[in-house]
């Protein structure tokens, strides 16, 4: 096995993936798995719901990278800040939520060791949305439950999401 090539952080920033941003954990550039189109469509029934619903209260970016430690960058599905849009290039202080959506690829290991650093970098709200069985989870310092009722919530601001509505 042909061991990494590690790459720098300001090479990382500095990068720009001709298919797709890729996440940096700890010197590796790791791909994200994306591009299919049942997570397309919920990935923008989000983003288009969430900017129309609390326009002027919350920042709605798809994709955008998010500082988590200073060798950890995560690109979550969405990231949702609470009041203006963040300054700079990149999002260095923990937003309000962020929200992965499942692709058949994605492994569960991986996938919460992605929430470990949300929550690690004092996120307080991480949703992950299943668009094969129409499901939502919401994971918090707390713990984790899944929104029995179809809803995703937050607090400070009241965030709410109803799954079904995404996939009419």
């Amino acid at each position: 096995m042909v061991p990494a090539t590690l790459v720098s952080v300001e090479e990382y920033l500095n990068t720009s993936f001709q298919d797709g941003d890729r996440e940096y954990i700890d010197g590796r550039i790791v791909e994200r798995n994306v591009g299919e189109v049942d997570h397309s469509d919920l990935q923008g029934a989000i983003t288009a719901y969430l900017r129309t619903r609390y326009k002027g209260r919350v920042w709605v970016g798809p994709e955008v990278r998010v500082q988590v430690t200073s060798t950890r960058f995560r690109v979550p599905d969405i990231s949702v800040v609470a009041g203006p849009r963040p300054e700079g290039r990149i999002i260095v202080e923990p937003p309000l939520l962020v929200i992965e959506v499942l692709s058949p690829d994605d492994r569960a290991d991986e996938l919460q060791e992605k929430i470990d650093d949300y929550l690690g970098f004092g996120i307080p709200f991480v949703w992950v949305a299943n668009p094969r069985t129409r499901r939502g989870y919401v994971h918090t310092a707390a713990g984790t439950h899944e929104a029995k009722d179809g809803v995703l919530r937050t607090q400070d601001p009241a965030i709410e999401l109803p799954l079904a509505e995404m996939f009419e």
